[in-house]
């Protein structure tokens, strides 16, 4: 690797995300030659310098893992809770790697979820510029009309600003006054699905990403996971 910025360098390395990675380094969690580093931008050179973070060595991985679990409910997506919560790490074997979650879901919400230690295949994920599909499966409180429907698809305004386009399709009727919705998505802001729904005044009672792309969950049965191959991977980006 050649210089490059030092969140983005820690990214690739599969500690965090970038955005993880820059609120890190602003809390002086991370050290170039043994001196802390709280700066942004900072340029590092990592053939030539060494990376800590925590006081562990941060370099390469060189063997690079992914992994596809069809998330539980009542466990966060992240590596540790301060609240003594389960994490979705609980569910993955012990592994050499350092795994992390790709984006997140809600406590109560299932569903597709990927762990790797590849950050630039996370940021390629993650990243809207790249405009990769999520597809979520709602039930809603009521049934929804077609101007609610139309309104979720054209965009609304949320309290974080406008959402972008997306596919809205009601799926069928259910018992007890409720509603299946599918929606794909091509950004992922916290509770976006839920705060959509409640914006046109249909609210969520159980919410379940399916798919990452074309990359879906098929038959796999909640709180498992497989590992995936190159060939299936393709399959997110076609």
């Amino acid at each position: 690797m050649s210089a490059l910025r030092l969140h983005k360098y820690l990214a690739a390395c599969g500690v965090a995300s970038r955005r993880k990675a820059e609120t890190m380094i602003a809390a002086g969690r991370v050290q170039v030659d043994g001196v802390v580093v709280s700066e942004m931008g900072r340029l590092i050179e990592p053939k030539r310098q060494r990376i800590t973070c925590d006081g562990r060595e941060v370099t390469p991985p060189t063997n690079l893992v992914y992994i596809l679990m069809n998330k539980p409910k009542g466990y966060v997506t992240t590596t540790r809770d301060p609240q003594g919560r389960p994490t979705v790490l609980a569910l993955l074997p012990p592994m050499q790697e350092r795994l992390f979650p790709v984006g997140r879901l809600d406590l109560d919400t299932e569903g597709a979820l990927l762990f790797t230690n590849d950050g630039a295949f996370t940021h390629r994920v993650l990243h809207p510029s790249f405009h990769s599909e999520k597809t979520y499966e709602a039930v809603v409180r009521g049934a929804p009309d077609d101007i609610a429907l139309q309104r979720l698809a054209r965009g609304l305004v949320l309290d974080d600003g406008p959402t972008a386009p997306c596919s809205v399709k009601f799926l069928e009727t259910l018992p007890t006054g409720r509603s299946r919705i599918r929606i794909i998505l091509h950004e992922g802001r916290k509770r976006q699905v839920k705060r959509m729904f409640e914006a046109v005044g249909y609210p969520v009672i159980a919410l379940r990403r399916t798919a990452y792309g074309r990359l879906r969950l098929g038959d796999l049965a909640v709180g498992k996971y497989r590992f995936l191959a190159a060939a299936e991977l393709r399959k997110f980006f076609l």
